[in-house]
């Protein structure tokens, strides 16, 4: 049974911004993988011409999901 406390007190010996800056590095990560997504569709729709930005709307959506599945991962860790 003490070793549990000892797992417990670890963990509680955090730095109290540690959370703070742990969650919003990965926003600011997200937020990162959505805008490359978004712009390299835009570069990529104004390279070929086309006329409905086919690229900007499916490279965003899967830039959302990307950066969904990078904060489950890492929250998972």
């Amino acid at each position: 049974m003490p070793q549990k406390k000892q797992n417990n007190s670890k963990k509680e010996n955090k730095p109290p911004l540690y959370n703070y800056a742990k969650y919003s590095g990965i926003a600011f990560q997200m937020v990162a993988i959505i805008i490359i997504g978004v712009f390299g569709g835009m570069k990529i729709d104004k390279y070929f011409g086309f006329q409905f930005p086919v690229f900007t709307v499916a490279l965003s959506i899967l830039s959302v999901f990307f950066a969904i599945y990078y904060v489950i991962r890492d929250l998972l860790k």
